[in-house]
């Protein structure tokens, strides 16, 4: 059983997509998007899920989610819709019935990365933020109009933009109105998949600032998928590093940044920019390309790649275990390195 402060836990999670090749499309192997994730989300926290492009962290938003069906695993989740409200219940969120997802969704919402294909050009912004209330059942029109308003002034806009389009608005007011519908059903988890990455600098910290804000307010506990560092720190209470469809390294926000335990963080941190002109930094360039996720290379995933690899990372697959206090990590040399992070603010 989960403990009590656990809202959501996903075990052994994978997801694999087949390779069609030829004219009767047979397959040819498969892509082992997210290879055996396993992580645990306390109740109003923010986790944020760090990687280079292509290193499974949407996919393993959007399979937490059942957006894509899991290929393999758990995803215990505390839902309170299956007892009216009154109590939790753990469920599986990745073998309930499809009508039962349905009824999940109230708990569980994601905000997309693109604001500008995540919203209907033909709907206006009532219709847009209301939709999920209509497609549930919940509330009649009149209390979905006042709702809607509600949830406009909460993320910063007025109740006079209900009517308008999406093309009338900015990249970052329509990542408002994403979070606004996300919010519309009151839901306790979402998945902010890389919410922020479209947007201009300044407005970035706008939409971090505003996330905090509804996290406060209306209870949440969050995903956070970023490949923003800088942002990740702000926000985030514990980081977890992906590399190749696994997870390498978790921890606490500033344990992390401020110690890495697996070589792998510690390329990633040294990629942070540091606000001063005058800071000396050693930035650490990774030898060769990403390997394909459809061959991975035997032993540590990271190991072609890797300074410190020895003969035993080229054979044995390391397990995630703990590396230090809040910080585990799947590296066999632990013990032996001492990883630069970045210095504290």
């Amino acid at each position: 059983m989960q403990p009590d402060d656990v809202l959501l836990q996903v075990k052994g999670l994978r997801k694999h997509f087949p390779i069609r090749k030829g004219l009767f499309r047979r397959g040819g192997g498969t892509v082992k998007a997210v290879d055996g994730v396993d992580l645990t989300i306390k109740k109003g926290e923010t986790i944020s899920l760090v990687g280079e492009s292509g290193c499974g962290k949407s996919t393993t938003g959007r399979s937490i989610l059942r957006l894509i069906e899991p290929t393999e695993g758990e995803v215990l989740f505390r839902s309170r819709v299956f007892n009216g409200g009154s109590s939790e219940t753990l469920v599986d969120v990745a073998s309930l019935p499809a009508s039962k997802v349905k009824q999940l969704r109230r708990e569980m919402q994601i905000i997309f990365q693109d604001p500008y294909s995540s919203l209907d050009p033909r709907m206006n912004v009532a219709d847009i933020v209301a939709e999920p209330l209509r497609v549930q059942g919940v509330m009649g029109r009149a209390e979905r109009r006042d709702r809607v308003v509600h949830l406009l002034e909460a993320v910063g806009l007025g109740g006079d933009h209900a009517r308008r389009f999406p093309h009338e608005f900015s990249g970052g007011q329509r990542q408002r109105i994403g979070i606004a519908r996300a919010l519309a059903l009151n839901p306790r988890f979402i998945v902010a998949d890389e919410p922020v990455s479209a947007l201009d600098v300044s407005i970035q910290a706008q939409v971090v600032n505003l996330l905090q804000d509804l996290q406060a307010d209306f209870g949440l506990t969050y995903l956070f998928i970023a490949h923003d560092l800088s942002v990740v720190r702000h926000i985030s209470n514990r980081v977890a590093v992906m590399y190749l469809g696994r997870i390498v390294e978790i921890g606490d926000s500033e344990a992390l940044f401020s110690r890495p335990r697996h070589p792998y963080t510690e390329a990633l941190l040294s990629a942070v920019p540091v606000p001063d002109p005058g800071a000396a930094r050693t930035r650490i360039r990774l030898r060769g390309d990403v390997p394909s996720p459809s061959a991975p290379p035997a032993g540590c995933p990271f190991h072609p790649r890797c300074a410190y690899a020895i003969a035993r990372c080229r054979e044995e697959v390391p397990v995630l275990r703990e590396a230090g206090p809040r910080q585990q990590a799947s590296c066999h040399r632990i013990e032996e390195l001492t990883l630069a992070g970045v210095d504290a603010p």
